[in-house]
């Protein structure tokens, strides 16, 4: 357990102790829930991190996905 306080403007600054546990980096986003009376900080995943390590289902060449995506702005743009 790890105490601190609130700082200006409700700032909160966990130990590193506590940080390194949790696995959080700078920058990192995390999200908030009040539970009984308690602050629960639970880590975000980072989105391109868990989309490259993901299993891959479909493969798609540089060539289709600019086809594609030429094909959705001739739609949108004319």
């Amino acid at each position: 357990m790890a105490t601190g306080k609130v700082a200006k403007k409700l700032a909160l600054y966990p130990p590193k102790r506590v940080m390194r546990e949790l696995g959080l980096k700078e920058g990192q986003r995390v999200r908030y829930k009040a539970e009984e009376g308690r602050l629960v900080v639970e880590p975000l995943p980072d989105p391109i991190e868990l989309a490259l390590s993901a299993r891959k289902w479909s493969k798609t060449s540089v060539k289709e996905f600019e086809g594609q995506s030429e094909k959705e702005q001739a739609e949108l743009y004319g």
